[in-house]
C-alpha cells in the first residue's frame, strides 16, 4: 500500500484551516458549552475533492483530542478506498450514505445508510463511502490526531466509484 502524501497532506491542511475558523462560529459560554446552529456551519471545499465540502464543528482533527467534523458529498462522489489511524464514528445527517468495506471501490458492494444511521470505522479498516443520487451530509467524530492513508494514489481520494479489481 502506498500513501498519496499530496492528497493526505492537502486534506490535513484543509482540516487544520477549518479548525482555525471554529472560534468565530461556535458560541461558547462560561461553563464551556458550545452551540452551533445550522446557519453557523462554515463549509470549505476539500482540495481536489470534486465538490466535497467539510466543516469542523468542534476540536481540531490535526491535534490530540476529540474532534467533530461534517462532510458533504455531492451526488455521485465517493472517497476512494482508504483507512484512518484512529476509530471514527459517523452519523448520517442528510441523504443516504453509501459505505463499502473493501479495497475494490465497487459501488455495487456498498450498503446504503439513510439519515439517522450510525457507522463505526475501526482504525486501519479499509473502506470507501459517499453519495450516489443525492447530496449526503455525514457527521464524524474521532480522537485526534487524525490520519488518512489512501490505497490508490492515482485515484486522488475522491471521484466516481468504479470497480478497481
Amino acid at each position: 500500500m502506498r500513501v498519496n502524501r499530496y492528497v493526505a497532506s492537502a486534506l490535513l491542511l484543509a482540516v487544520t484551516a477549518f479548525a482555525a475558523l471554529l472560534p468565530a462560529r461556535a458560541a461558547t459560554d462560561g461553563a464551556g458549552f458550545e452551540r452551533i446552529t445550522p446557519d453557523q456551519v462554515v463549509w470549505q471545499d476539500v482540495p481536489d475533492g470534486r465538490g466535497v465540502k467539510m466543516a469542523v464543528i468542534s476540536g481540531d482533527p490535526s491535534q490530540p483530542g476529540i474532534y467533530v467534523v461534517r462532510v458533504k458529498f455531492p451526488p455521485g462522489i465517493m472517497t476512494s478506498p482508504h483507512f484512518h489511524g484512529e476509530d471514527r464514528y459517523a452519523v448520517v445527517l442528510k441523504g443516504t450514505w453509501y459505505t463499502g468495506t473493501s479495497d475494490d471501490w465497487d459501488p455495487a458492494k456498498t450498503v446504503g445508510l439513510p439519515a439517522g444511521s450510525f457507522m463505526k470505522h475501526p482504525a486501519k479498516a479499509v473502506h470507501f463511502d459517499g453519495a450516489k443520487d443525492e447530496e449526503v451530509i455525514v457527521q464524524i467524530a474521532g480522537q485526534g490526531p487524525s490520519s488518512t492513508t489512501w490505497l490508490y494514489p492515482s485515484e486522488t481520494g475522491f471521484g466516481h466509484a468504479h470497480k478497481l479489481k
